[in-house]
């Protein structure tokens, strides 16, 4: 049987996301090497320079990630001095994640991060807008097929 075109690789929309995103983390790294933070400390560390304080329940939401996975980030970015997790005092089984001094210092010095990574896309700021409105409707789309089956 000859493979049709449905099945060759560079066909695939899902081979060309992959390969773009592991390319944008791998064009992140120097810059976060910088600030000593991994990709997924960075997402973190955004949430919480934007919002201060956050349930561990809110950062996986936001993350699309699992508790799973965000504890062990939460405990490293706890054990760097960036971010203290606190029990909620409404109910102790919460945890918070909050911003501490030395994370908010860290914004200051973090502002180089979407400048280089804006000049590695080589994108002007509408096709930047552009791209990332339809990447959030793929996720949303992806999100409600998943939620269907």
């Amino acid at each position: 049987m000859e493979p049709t075109e449905s099945l060759l690789l560079d066909d695939q929309l899902c081979f060309a996301i992959y390969a773009a995103s592991r390319a944008v983390t791998a064009a992140y790294r120097p810059l976060l090497d910088e600030l000593d933070l991994t990709y997924p400390q960075y997402l973190v560390m955004l949430l919480l320079w934007e919002r201060e304080s956050l349930s561990v329940k809110e950062v996986a939401a936001a993350l699309h990630l699992d508790y799973g996975t965000v504890t062990p980030l939460l405990k490293r970015l706890q054990g760097m001095g960036l971010v203290a997790r606190r029990r909620r005092t409404d109910d102790e089984r919460g945890v918070d994640a909050v911003l501490t001094d030395e994370g908010r210092a860290l914004r200051e010095r973090a502002h180089g991060v979407p400048v280089g990574m804006a000049e590695a896309f080589g994108l002007t700021d509408a096709q930047r807008a552009d791209l990332r409105d339809r990447l959030r409707a793929l996720v949303r789309s992806m999100d409600a097929y998943a939620g269907a089956r």
